[in-house]
């Protein structure tokens, strides 16, 4: 249970993590050809932000699923 409660913490401040790099792209193409360090920033956060996003939208799956199978074998 901590755990999920750990994923989602992470997820919200990788989505402000993101938000920020993105404005900074687009801050720094506003001023000129951005160095690649720049244009490339956003994508580390956007990739954890897909793996705690398809987490947290499996999570009843599993949990729905966990507990018919709990049920079954009683």
């Amino acid at each position: 249970m901590i755990s999920n409660l750990w994923i989602r913490q992470a997820h919200r401040w990788l989505s402000i993590l993101f938000v920020g790099a993105v404005i900074a792209n687009f801050v720094a193409m506003a001023l000129g050809e951005p160095p690649l360090w720049v244009v490339y920033a956003p994508l580390p956060p956007l990739i954890l932000l897909m793996f705690t996003g398809l987490y947290m939208f499996v999570l009843p799956y599993a949990v729905r699923w966990r507990g018919s199978a709990s049920q079954d074998a009683t």
